[in-house]
């Protein structure tokens, strides 16, 4: 066992000279590697820093997966969502639509169309400068034939045919939805030979189009999660009843840089003040098709009104404002859902920005009147994080009501407009 030994309380008096070695002590720091791994917040744990590392991972996890995982995981967290119905009466309804998607809404048609449809639309026969203006790659003797054909879809949907009474708030989808199907089925089979796009192309009858993303965000009011966070979410569930689909892209309409200028009207209301609801089930996003599907790409929709949509009706009540809103409205959910799950197929998602506009086309008509309209998905990037310097918007165009006809007289078509008939014809001969 060692001796124990005691320490003198005072120093030395003679004590070795204390030298001072001066040396770089920042350059040595900085040339040495890190003897351990960075401190990452824990994945578990109920803090701020912990909720964005779980948040990176994820999207890191998104973006290496497939697209078809990608949809799987992008979609798999379900809560509640503001359900958006295309056809809604509520007043105004355009301009929340369009600040929910983002969207800004330039009235007319895009240049390629040569149409200015400011001429009194809506009107009975009423006509706007596209009476005049030629339909490319087509003469005037084929032209004159598919004016026949539409004459005869019209004679044989009116007249020759023997239609039941239909149910009550059917009669749109008893009586006008098979005309729409054969005036559309006509037209695509008689113009496949002045454009082969239409060969290669797919004609779905009443397909389900659905569409999730996230716009805003709230602070949780009440429950186990109050005081967070939230963003908003929305869900789109269409249902067409035609539309045509293509294995090539359609050309842009206007440059993607274009669209920085437009302005979009902002909401500062909640969205269940429009009135609109939240609801709980799967989050969908689908095209019309599966994702294997050569036919990928968008070209027309067709949309048939409901029977609750009456013109006269609307004008009795002092509602004339809200006759258009009500066809914007439903072009802009419908394009909006359709394109964005075109884009959604293709890779692109919120966090992963579109690297080149996505077009679609929407014809929407109640049997005599017709509306046009064209959409060009600029972004998807419209959640809170990701829209901060996001510069593009959405782009809408469209024309007001045109007349297509305006009766049937003694087994003739009175008032046939064909300047209607020359833009369903340029719609339908859109290609790259």
């Amino acid at each position: 066992m060692a001796a124990r030994t005691s320490l003198p309380l005072l120093f030395a008096k003679k004590l070795p000279p204390f030298r001072i070695k001066h040396k770089l002590v920042h350059t040595e720091a900085a040339a040495k590697e890190p003897a351990y791994p960075p401190i990452v917040p824990s994945l578990t744990a109920k803090s701020k820093a912990a909720r964005l590392r779980q948040i990176e991972e994820r999207v890191e996890k998104i973006r290496a997966a497939p697209v078809e995982e990608k949809l799987v995981l992008t979609t798999r967290i379900q809560r509640k969502k503001f359900v958006v119905y295309p056809q809604t009466f509520a007043r105004n309804a355009d301009r929340w639509y369009q600040h929910f998607t983002k969207t800004a809404y330039i009235p007319g048609l895009p240049e390629k169309f040569a149409l200015d449809a400011e001429a009194s639309p809506g009107e009975e026969g009423s006509t706007s400068a596209a009476d005049t203006s030629s339909v490319p790659g087509m003469e005037d003797e084929a032209f004159a034939d598919i004016r026949a054909l539409v004459t005869r879809v019209i004679l044989h949907e009116h007249w020759h045919l023997k239609k039941p009474k239909a149910f009550l708030y059917r009669k749109q989808e008893m009586m006008v939805g098979p005309f729409l199907r054969s005036l559309v089925t006509e037209l695509t089979y008689s113009l496949a030979r002045h454009n082969p796009l239409l060969l290669l192309s797919s004609l779905d009858i009443n397909p389900q189009v659905n569409f999730y993303w996230r716009r805003g965000q709230r602070i949780i009011p009440r429950g186990h999660r109050s005081g967070r966070p939230e963003p908003t979410r929305f869900q789109i569930d269409d249902q067409p009843q035609c539309q045509i689909r293509i294995n090539q892209q359609l050309p842009q309409f206007t440059p993607l840089e274009a669209s920085y200028a437009a302005e979009v009207p902002e909401v500062k209301y909640a969205p269940n003040l429009m009135p609109m609801f939240r609801r709980q089930y799967d989050n969908n996003i689908f095209t019309g098709a599966k994702l294997p599907d050569p036919a990928c790409y968008g070209h027309t929709q067709f949309h048939l009104v409901p029977d609750r949509y009456h013109r006269d009706r609307m004008a009795r009540q002092k509602q004339s404002d809200q006759v258009e809103v009500f066809l914007r409205a439903n072009a802009l959910a419908s394009l909006f859902a359709w394109t964005g799950a075109q884009a959604m197929y293709q890779g692109f998602w919120n966090y992963e920005d579109v690297a080149r506009p996505f077009t679609s086309q929407a014809v929407i008509t109640d049997g005599h009147f017709f509306s046009f309209f064209c959409y060009q998905l600029n972004t998807v990037a419209l959640s809170v994080e990701t829209d901060v310097n996001n510069p593009r918007k959405n782009l809408l165009w469209g024309t007001e009501s045109l007349r297509l006809y305006e009766g049937v007289e003694d087994g003739k078509v009175v008032g046939l407009n064909d300047g209607v008939i020359k833009l369903l014809v340029n719609f339908l001969m859109n290609r790259p």
